[in-house]
């Protein structure tokens, strides 16, 4: 079996990557729907891979792997390789988790990322009014995760949150010293969020990238008797290329409350200053952009071995990236807590791709499938009515 074609299509704005072989068996993945513009960085790979055997999975890696960086850039590498993961489990006739070491748990937790309302405003009453919702949701999340601070729209929404200036555009731009004020009214709304999830679902809370060390502790230390189940990105994260694991380590010292990072890192080799001095309690690679599912065990592993926890991150990875988080958490270790629930961009996605179990999450699990590769596939014909013009030969 040969590699004929790399093809690319966008699907809304999620770039759908389909690995053709001579054998006509295929495999398939999804760029997170925020990254439409790497479609036009697909081809490049092409030439890497034109010819190989794709179930030698390792090997065209090789030939790719050290050609991408941290998010976006690796998203083509890391979406490329459960593409290959999924073929290869089509062609043997074995779901993605048996090429992994077979599965562990027979079904996996996930947290709330992305059933949410709109919050109608930044004061206490409002993040505890979202929480209700979505603790109510007909999933039956045991995990909520939600934006405070300068993760979402907190700090631009309320007035002296910060010393600085704010400053506007995409991907969480703010970083400096926050007011007194700021700090108090982060740690109200975590307290009114807590006043009504209670002990029933743990919270979780997205909080950067931009804190200084110094407000880190201050704030993590104040939430420490809510149980909270980690503060994410405090200081790095998301579109942030590097990690600072010396001032995360300074801050995780500091309190009980557990640190976390990891969704925008590229390779376990740059998580591995950040595990193996500790720097964080909590790991959240992405499987697409932390170089596809084999690499993201490899990080679970890393950490399972200094004792830190594993919460993959992937609320914009859409059904494909379901799919492929459900096969590979269901291999992890027991450091594994749970993974971040993806949802569709467009609800049509849920009627082009079968092989969804159905409800997809039952009191905040989901089944993990013995289907071949990833255990889901495209209904062509559904499909080509969402495609553009120019990508009306994706599945030819």
């Amino acid at each position: 079996m040969k590699i004929t074609a790399i093809r690319c299509a966008l699907l809304g704005d999620s770039p759908v990557i389909r690995v053709a072989t001579d054998a006509g068996v295929d495999g398939y993945s999804q760029i997170e729907s925020s990254k439409p513009y790497m479609a036009t960085v697909v081809p490049m790979y092409e030439p890497f891979l034109l010819g190989e055997d794709p179930t030698d999975i390792e090997r065209c890696m090789l030939k790719i792997r050290r050609f991408a960086a941290f998010k976006p850039w690796g998203s083509v590498v890391s979406a490329l390789e459960v593409a290959l993961h999924d073929l290869t489990g089509k062609a043997y006739g074995i779901p993605v988790h048996k090429l992994l070491g077979g599965k562990v748990r027979d079904r996996v937790r996930v947290y709330n990322g992305g059933v949410r309302p709109v919050l109608e405003g930044h004061e206490p009453e409002h993040y505890a009014a979202a929480m209700a919702e979505m603790k109510a949701a007909p999933e039956g999340f045991t995990i909520i995760k939600e934006g405070v601070g300068f993760h979402g729209f907190m700090s631009q929404n309320v007035a002296g949150f910060m010393l600085g200036d704010q400053r506007t555009g995409p991907r969480h731009p703010n970083r400096g010293p926050l007011t007194e004020k700021g700090l108090k009214h982060t740690v109200r709304c975590v307290e009114a969020m807590k006043d009504v999830l209670g002990d029933e679902v743990g919270l979780a809370l997205d909080m950067g990238p931009g804190w200084t060390v110094s407000d880190a502790i201050r704030v993590m230390r104040a939430v420490e008797p809510l149980g909270i189940l980690w503060g994410e990105d405090l200081l790095t994260g998301d579109y942030v290329p590097w990690v600072h694991a010396d001032q995360y380590r300074e801050v995780t010292v500091a309190t009980t409350t557990p640190t976390h990072t990891g969704e925008q890192i590229y390779l376990r080799q740059n998580f591995q200053e950040l595990v193996e001095r500790k720097a964080v309690r909590v790991v959240g690679p992405d499987p697409m952009d932390v170089g596809g599912l084999a690499e993201l065990k490899r990080v679970a592993e890393l950490a399972d071995l200094h004792g830190v926890q594993m919460a993959p991150h992937g609320v914009l990875d859409g059904v494909l990236g379901l799919a492929a988080l459900v096969q590979v958490c269901a291999t992890l270790p027991d450091n594994f807590i749970a993974f971040e629930y993806p949802v569709a961009e467009h609800p049509w996605w849920y009627e082009i791709v079968t092989g969804l179990p159905t409800p997809i999450v039952q009191d905040g699990f989901v089944a993990v499938g013995d289907a071949p590769g990833l255990g889901v596939t495209f209904d062509e014909d559904a499909t080509r009515a969402y495609l553009r013009p120019e990508d009306q030969d994706f599945f030819d």
